[in-house]
Parts: structure tokens; C-alpha cells; sequence
């Protein structure tokens, strides 16, 4: 068997090909694994401190906690749907504007206004001892609101 330049070229390279597809593969794979299991919980202080109806901006955690009038709390992402940018809370709608692209979100952080095509990025709440628990390392993508996403005291 002869064995040329070409062909010993060609089996290096599928061979270093092969072995950086098994170490992107694996590492994409423990990766997932390790996310789905982190939990950061942002505390955002007692329950009772928060008005109803009111909206509460936590740049550190990324998040707006907005508290409804029948006491449920629900924590918004900061990015918007569209590019990412950081919306800005509307006094006059007590929803949200995002400053890139004109979007507009409601209270609920539903689409008023395209470009953005679904509702704000919401994170999961716990509530321990009366204290606001939010995840912030389990974004939760959503098509529309619904009154289960709120959680109560």
C-alpha cells in the first residue's frame, strides 16, 4: 500500500476534524445538563413591601417585578423580544418601550407594538417565609400571559 502526502493530509485532517466534533459534542452535552439544574435566586425582599399595582425595576437581577392589584407578582426580563435592548418602563401605559426598535409592551409584557413578536421573557417566583425569591438563570419564553404565570403570597 502506497501511502502519499495527499492522502496521509486528508486522514489528519478528518482525524483532528473527529476529535474536535467529539469534544464540542460532549461539552455541549454537559453544559445542558449543568443549566438546567443552576438555579441563582434573586431576593427582592418581603412580599409585604411591594404596593399593588406597582412596577419595581432590579437592574442587578435584570428583571422588573411588577405586583397586580390582586397581589399576584410577576417578573419580567429587562430585554426586549426583539434584539435584546433594554426596554424602559411607560408611566402613561405602566407598560414598557423599547428605545432600539419602537416596540411596546403592556403590564403583562405583552406585544402593544411591533417589531418584537411575543410577549417579555418572564422568570420563575418562589415566595419562602414571605420573602420574593426570582430565578434569574431560568428565563422563561412565553407566547402570551396567562394568570397562572402570577404567583401569589
Amino acid at each position: 500500500m502506497k501511502f502519499n502526502r495527499r492522502k496521509f493530509i486528508t486522514r489528519l485532517l478528518v482525524l483532528v476534524a473527529s476529535i474536535e466534533a467529539i469534544f464540542i459534542v460532549k461539552n455541549g452535552v454537559s453544559k445542558s445538563q449543568h443549566n438546567s439544574s443552576k438555579k441563582e435566586l434573586f431576593n427582592a425582599g418581603k412580599a409585604d413591601a411591594f404596593e399593588p399595582n406597582g412596577l419595581y425595576p432590579f437592574t442587578t437581577g435584570k428583571f422588573y417585578l411588577k405586583r397586580f392589584p390582586d397581589g399576584g407578582f410577576l417578573a419580567m426580563s429587562v430585554k426586549c423580544t426583539h434584539l435584546g435592548c433594554v426596554v424602559n418602563i411607560n408611566n402613561k401605559t405602566r407598560g414598557f418601550n423599547c428605545p432600539c426598535h419602537a416596540s411596546q409592551f403592556n403590564a403583562f409584557g405583552e406585544v402593544i407594538a411591533s417589531p418584537a413578536t411575543r410577549p417579555l421573557d418572564i422568570f420563575p417566583i418562589t415566595i419562602e417565609k414571605g420573602e420574593i425569591l426570582v430565578d434569574i438563570a431560568k428565563p422563561i419564553k412565553r407566547t402570551s400571559f396567562e394568570k397562572s404565570q402570577l404567583t401569589y403570597v
